[in-house]
């Protein structure tokens, strides 16, 4: 059968769900199922895109198909590329607070990250004032001219991030690929032998993607003290522009995480809860995620977060949906100057009954639960209107 080495894949993806070693509950398994079924649509996406002379741009995580930490905030695009090939990159500038754009080297794997051969932001590109803009990515050439940018030895995929602050009033721009050597000719009909590659290749994608990021926490957050976060420090990925702190948590339900940050420069600073799979939670119908301009700011210039089972009432409750363990990442983007530890999170544990006794500005931050209610309409709003474009 045409399909069988996909099949007999999701048979062994579903064991590596099954037997991960993470899982303690009914509820870590059923979220792994989910995860196993968004991560095969993924993986057929993904083999049926790979056209490196004639590419488009797929977007490659979503509500849907989450994987590695997935930022809420981020609309994550990618197209597969490679270094002897010349491609014009067209688009036009929304309003989101950041658009950034790096070149990998190979892909993530369970044993280590891809190198970034480029990294940079909208901001070392021309736009004109319609805000439109045209790329070149390509081999090295004299005189390129403005917007060329060299793709390295190893370069095999382009990725885009358009990262929202304010859900609600910002709008998302537009981003096209084509490749310049292949322009005005069309890629060579489907054949049996190319749809049996492409599905061979789909069940090795599913294995790898469930494999690598199953990795990943024991790389960057198990090694950390439980219920600590780290100072702001480089992502790892080499996205040059990114800070982030990172930790894990693990809270029973009279228990609460205190997250005290200072409200940053940076046009993008975000927090989120991730699940054990290395998910983010879900976004779209509850609070597991705030951006500084979503979140109440107190008037010495923090930002308390308050992690928690139980609603305290507050405007920066952020949602454990039933997780007493996960993982919790703050995300500084666009930056114009090096992070340090003053600038990162203070976190402090207590007790659901301590909450007003240790946030000093308890009172203004409550909120009713009309209020609460429409701040979770308006979420599901905004995002329903992101994914239509």
């Amino acid at each position: 059968m045409l399909t069988q080495p996909f099949a007999d894949a999701i048979v062994e993806a579903e064991k590596v769900i099954a037997e991960a070693p993470h899982i303690r509950t009914e509820q870590d398994l059923v979220e792994g199922y989910d995860y196993l079924a968004g991560s095969i649509r993924a993986s057929l996406q993904m083999a049926w895109a790979y056209e490196r002379d004639y590419p488009y741009f797929t977007q490659s995580t979503g509500p849907y198909t989450k994987m590695g930490l997935d930022n809420p905030d981020t609309l994550y695009f990618n197209a597969n590329i490679r270094e002897d090939r010349e491609y014009v990159v067209t688009g036009t500038r929304g309003s989101t607070a950041d658009v950034s754009f790096q070149v990998l080297n190979g892909d993530y794997s369970p044993v280590e990250v891809p190198d970034s051969l480029a990294a940079f932001d909208d901001r070392e590109i021309e736009i004109a004032e319609d805000g439109s803009f045209e790329l070149r990515f390509g081999p090295a050439k004299p005189d390129p001219g403005p917007n060329y940018f060299v793709l390295g030895p190893g370069s095999s995929m382009l990725v885009v991030r358009e990262v929202y602050s304010d859900w609600a009033t910002e709008r998302r721009g537009t981003i096209q690929i084509q490749c310049a050597d292949t322009a005005g000719s069309a890629p060579a009909p489907l054949t049996r032998d190319v749809l049996a590659k492409r599905y061979g290749v789909s069940g090795k994608i599913l294995l790898s993607r469930l494999r690598t990021f199953l990795a990943f926490p024991k790389w960057f957050y198990l090694n950390l003290p439980v219920n600590t976060m780290t100072e702001p420090r480089p992502t790892p990925g080499g996205l040059t522009t990114q800070y982030s702190s990172a930790g894990h948590y693990e809270l029973g339900d009279e228990e609460v995480m205190i997250v005290t940050v200072p409200r940053s420069d940076a046009p993008y600073q975000g927090i989120q809860l991730g699940s054990v799979w290395y998910l983010s939670l879900d976004y779209i119908n509850h609070q597991t995620s705030l951006t500084a301009d979503q979140a109440r700011v107190d008037p010495d210039g923090k930002i308390r977060f308050v992690l928690s089972e139980r609603d305290p009432g507050l405007a920066n409750w952020l949602e454990r949906t039933g997780h007493d363990r996960g993982y919790v990442q703050i995300r500084w983007q666009r930056l114009s100057r090096a992070l340090d530890e003053a600038d990162g999170p203070e976190v402090e544990v207590v007790k659901f009954g301590e909450l007003a006794d240790r946030l000093p500005y308890y009172d203004e931050a409550r909120v009713t639960p009309e209020e609460w209610a429409s701040r979770i309409s308006a979420r599901q709003q905004a995002v329903a209107a992101r994914m239509l474009g």
